[in-house]
């Protein structure tokens, strides 16, 4: 199996090297590049030749927007995955006007930026992870679209394939999932979503009932 060659561009030296050590422990991913500033971009894409570039969004010298519009112009063969500790709707939105495959939350699980790659390789129109969605229960989007499938009777794999993420991540999900939603099983989880509206999941899988409503006694 071919890796997927990346390029990692972040000014803080903790996240660059816990980025390159997440990555480089996949055998999907080999890291051919490092940035720490906005000038060395393009010089680095047109020197290594990387199929992805993780990009952060605030770099000193050259902003992570201005860098994606120039490997976007330069390089249009090349994906880039805006990465921002920010989820904020805005710049999510102006990553996709100017042309990104994908953004990505820092506060994800370190394997799901190996997922993001991989989605955004295969064709996936635009990867989205770790951004907030499902209200009061604080939900990211792509744990909301797990609780989803298990509503639907998916088993881990199933999902991991359907999301284009590793069993383990989709593991990780479901522990967090279960915290949010105050259950201790993926049966409780699915009621969950029934219960509280949280998706389109058409109906309860077989063998699972609804919570019956509260009844006042007279």
């Amino acid at each position: 199996m071919e890796t997927i060659r990346v390029l990692i561009a972040d000014d803080h030296p903790l996240m660059l090297r816990s980025l390159r050590g997440v990555l480089e422990a996949s055998d999907r991913v080999e890291v051919v590049a490092e940035a720490t500033t906005g000038s060395q971009i393009l010089p680095l894409v047109e020197s290594a030749r990387p199929e992805v570039v993780l990009l952060d969004v605030q770099l000193p010298e050259v902003d992570g927007f201005t860098c994606l519009e120039r490997i976007r112009a330069a390089f249009p063969e090349v994906l880039v995955i805006m990465v921002s500790a920010s989820d904020h709707p805005r710049t999510i939105d102006e990553a996709k006007k100017r042309g990104a495959s994908g953004y990505v939350v820092k506060t994800v699980s370190p394997e799901e930026f190996v997922d993001a790659i991989v989605a955004a390789t295969g064709g996936a129109e635009f990867v989205s992870i770790g951004l907030s969605t499902a209200g009061d229960w604080d939900l990211t989007e792509r744990e909301l679209a797990v609780v989803e499938a298990v509503a639907r009777g998916l088993s881990n794999k199933e999902i991991g394939k359907e999301l284009w993420i590793t069993e383990q991540t989709v593991k990780f999900h479901l522990g967090n999932i279960f915290r949010k939603l105050e259950v201790a099983n993926r049966t409780e989880a699915a009621r969950a979503v029934f219960d509280r509206g949280l998706g389109h999941t058409g109906g309860m899988p077989a063998g699972i009932e609804p919570t019956p409503p509260a009844t006042t006694r007279r």
